[in-house]
């Protein structure tokens, strides 16, 4: 079952369905970095080029799963 969740990203209302487990790890990641929802995923659009962003939610999720951290290190300006 997907759990959706809405957010504006560059003037636009969107929405995201993941997995319930996918969004547990994003939700860590976000309170690691300190940025709420619609500032996690303003961070994952605006590194994610042409991949799908739901695409992109899965891969940081299992990237951060695995142990990679990187996500967390890059600078941001947010």
């Amino acid at each position: 079952m997907l759990r959706k969740r809405s957010v504006s990203l560059s003037g636009h209302a969107t929405s995201v369905a993941l997995e319930p487990e996918f969004w547990a790890v994003l939700d860590e990641i976000g309170a690691h970095v300190g940025l709420g929802h619609a500032g996690l995923m303003k961070r994952i659009d605006e590194r994610r080029g042409r991949v799908p962003l739901a695409s992109s939610c899965r891969l940081l999720a299992l990237a951060w799963a695995g142990g990679d951290r990187s996500f967390a290190e890059q600078d941001s300006s947010d």
